[in-house]
């Protein structure tokens, strides 16, 4: 019989040993025979096993302390099953770009396509989600192959954003020869800039200096990068849309920032600059019927950052930081020829938008059912946070509410997947990566659902966090369409679950909270709770009649050309019209 014990000079021992030299302290994981040499490892190294309910869960915390941290985010799962069901996570982490490392094992190498247990190829299934998947069969070839899993995962070869690796369990338990244990391939790596030409640069500055309405929008690549970004905002007086991949970079009070015109500013823009961020369905894939005759300036780190949909008429290929910094270099002593006065009453205008939206919020009348509106809560929430809180909205009702009317200045949601349940895991991981920091779960009722039992992992980890669940019984997007579209509602219902027993069940500070004068008492408990070091959960009833704006927005009902239903009629329009010019 093989010892199943694993010793220093082992495959799983250098794998836990250079993870602990890039500077990896937890891992989440669900534990497995296939990987049981690394997970006793990483114990004897001292990196911390986060113990999770649900291999998704696992990649989805990889993924927030990932964001949150500016570094690697590692999920250790189990063969088979372990593999696929993390399969969701790592494709939200594909979309986002989020620098995951997914390490798992297979069966010995001796009983490879015999029917082993839990026998299955899975960099076949991973590799259209990933950055690298491989099958590390040699115990000498390890060292490298992490080393390049990493790298990818980094984007120090490209695009960020997950990378795979498994191994079979015989290879973990085998030997690696002392010389292939490289110091290089062991020891720390520093972050690489990668500096812009100074050709692009120049381009960059003529275009941001002669417009006259500049508009900027960040993404993913800005994050790291607020300081150099507001300092191009007050250098050039360009006006400002943050999106979810970067909120919080830029204070609400800046007068850049006009949030609530999103829809006008995007057509009134004769230079939209976008730094960092892909133009998606969120930004209408840049199409000339929403943002009119506007040219494109392009900054990024990665070529997927420059040219999908829409080419600049200047790219800024570099790391973003280093670009904006550059660019307002550049032009130091010169005029920008921004209109003031478009800029200043467009702001004026987001202002008065936004005075209003908290007092409608304050004063939102409940359902005919009794029930609180969203935007009651929404409007306690942000109240009582800091101004540091760290904020993951979660849902698609509720997390229209939320991304409308509670600030962040550091944020996660989704993201362009639109994978609802993110909300848990991440907020599990928030709550380990920033220590002394109040970090709240703003989720509907029906994503929280996705990854309830996580709050199992939240309780046995002493995680500091708390998860609100506005809970409305329903999938209420999906209801509104259904009864406005087809006028039947068809298996969008759920019931009114008591989502804060389940909660004390596991240990929590929870409680359930149907009236409007009882909310703010029970979030200041819930607040003291998190502060003594533990989990909360409030389970707060609102009505689902009220209407979002994505719900108003046609994002249900998925429009043929654009994801909004007016951006849509916009671009069937522009098509017609562009045809009958060229006819």
């Amino acid at each position: 019989m093989s010892n199943p014990n694993v010793s220093e000079n082992s495959a799983a021992a250098l794998v836990a040993r250079t993870l602990k030299a890039r500077g990896v302290d937890r891992v989440f994981a669900l534990c497995g025979g296939h990987i049981m040499p690394i997970w006793m490892r990483l114990d004897a190294e001292g990196i911390r096993i986060v113990d999770v309910r649900d291999e998704r869960a696992a990649v989805y915390m990889a993924h927030a302390h990932a964001e949150l941290t500016g570094g690697l985010g590692v999920a250790l799962v189990t063969a088979g099953p372990g593999v696929t069901n993390a399969m969701t996570g790592i494709a939200n982490a594909h979309v986002a770009r989020a620098s995951v490392l997914v390490l798992s094992g297979t069966p010995p190498r001796a009983q490879e396509n015999r029917g082993a247990l839990q026998d299955m190829i899975h960099t076949e299934f991973v590799r259209p989600l990933t950055r690298y998947a491989r099958t590390v069969r040699e115990p000498d070839l390890v060292l490298q192959e992490l080393d390049e899993a990493v790298a990818r995962a980094l984007g120090e070869t490209g695009e960020p954003g997950p990378a795979y690796l498994d191994f079979p369990v015989d290879t973990l338990r085998a030997a690696v020869s002392p010389a292939v244990q490289l110091p290089e391939l062991l020891g720390p790596k520093a972050k690489r800039q990668l500096r812009p030409d100074a050709d692009s640069i120049e381009a960059a500055v003529e275009l941001l200096w002669s417009a006259q309405r500049p508009l900027v929008i960040s993404g993913r690549g800005a994050k790291g990068a607020g300081p150099q970004l507001q300092r191009l905002l007050d250098a050039t007086g360009a006006l400002y849309l943050d999106t979810g991949e970067s909120r919080g970079l830029v204070p609400e009070e800046h007068p850049s920032v006009v949030a609530a015109m999103r829809g006008s500013v995007m057509g009134e823009a004769d230079l939209v600059v976008t730094v960092g961020r892909r133009l998606d369905f969120q930004l209408a894939y840049g199409s000339p019927a929403v943002f009119g005759a506007a040219r494109f300036l392009r900054i990024g780190d990665v070529a997927g950052e420059l040219r999908d949909n829409r080419r600049g008429a200047a790219e800024v290929y570099g790391s973003v930081a280093a670009s904006l910094e550059a660019i307002v270099e550049r032009a130091a002593g010169r005029q920008p020829a921004t209109d003031r006065t478009w800029a200043s009453s467009t702001r004026a205008k987001h202002q008065a938008r936004a005075d209003k939206l908290l007092t409608s919020m304050a004063q939102a009348t409940p359902g005919s059912d009794g029930l609180m509106h969203p935007n009651r809560l929404i409007a306690a929430l942000r109240q009582a946070l800091p101004r540091d809180a760290v904020v993951i909205a979660d849902g698609g009702d509720f997390l229209s509410f939320a991304r409308v009317g509670l600030p962040a200045s550091t944020y996660l949601d989704p993201g362009s997947l639109g994978c609802i349940g993110i909300g848990t895991p991440f907020g599990v991981a928030a709550g380990l990566a920033c220590p002394g920091r109040t970090v709240v779960v703003a989720t509907g009722d029906g994503a929280f659902g996705f990854n309830a039992m996580e709050i199992d992992t939240a309780a046995r980890h002493r995680v500091p966090v708390l998860i609100v669940v506005a809970n409305n019984g329903s999938w209420a997007i999906e209801v509104r369409d259904q009864q406005e579209t087809h006028g039947k509602v068809v298996g969008t219902r759920l019931q009114f679950a008591d989502h804060a027993a389940m909660a004390r069940g596991f240990g929590l500070h929870a409680e359930r909270v149907e009236r409007v004068q009882d909310l703010d008492a029970a979030i200041a408990r819930a607040l003291a709770a998190v502060a003594a070091g533990g989990p909360a959960l409030l389970d707060v009833l609102v009505t689902p009649e009220s209407a979002s704006s994505d719900a108003k927005s046609g994002l249900a009902w998925v429009p043929d050309l654009q994801a909004l239903g007016a951006w849509d009629e916009a671009e069937e329009a522009w098509r017609q019209s562009s045809t009958a010019t060229t006819a």
